[in-house]
């Protein structure tokens, strides 16, 4: 168990490959699934499944693991290497900041992952009952370029007027809009409420 800890948190928010986790366990798939149902019972882990529409049919269905606490995913990557880690834990963080929002939150919605075949992914997909969507994309730099919402803009253009915002967590100093509802935020949005202008 504590090996598949340890293989889960070298690759944090990333595919769910359960084929390739047994293998490097020297167990079978379905242990180790059984393995994975324990680890998120006791809410070690949890899975963010894939999200898809008939709109957009290239969609990749494997779900994402994130720990749901990134202090111990990253206690279990010391030794790794300094750059290698640092973008997943901190989608990691987020996603699982957003997901702990949803339990309280007076809109009812799920939350999701995209990825598909042609190198596209939104690291977070928030959709509610009424199928309206809102993307993030998670960045570990301090600086944002257009091509951050290369993701967002696809969803956008797929789903038109269900597609309500789409935003890029970063780690900068500054909120600024990219147009068409599409605008990065400082990280710290997940747990600040901007002062109302005077």
């Amino acid at each position: 168990m504590y090996r598949l800890i340890s293989l889960l948190a070298a690759a944090p928010s990333g595919l769910l490959n359960v084929q390739w986790l047994a293998g490097q366990l020297g167990i079978s798939a379905p242990t180790t699934r059984s393995y994975l149902e324990i680890l998120e019972t006791i809410c070690l882990v949890r899975q963010v499944p894939a999200w898809s529409t008939n709109l957009t049919t290239r969609a990749v269905a494997t779900p994402k693991i994130i720990f749901t606490d990134t202090g111990l995913a990253s206690h279990l990557t010391k030794g790794a290497s300094a750059d290698g880690p640092v973008g997943g834990l901190l989608e990691n963080f987020v996603l699982g900041e957003i997901a702990r929002h949803l339990t309280w939150s007076d809109t009812f919605a799920h939350l999701y992952h995209y990825r598909d075949r042609d190198q596209y992914e939104v690291d977070g997909v928030i959709e509610d009952k009424a199928g309206r969507v809102v993307g993030v994309e998670v960045k570990a730099a301090e600086t944002v370029r257009a091509d951050d919402f290369r993701g967002l803009r696809l969803l956008q253009r797929r789903l038109g007027a269900q597609f309500r915002a789409g935003f890029v967590l970063y780690c900068g100093t500054e909120s600024l809009s990219f147009g068409d509802g599409l605008t990065c935020l400082l990280i710290s949005a997940l747990w600040t409420t901007p002062t109302p202008a005077a």
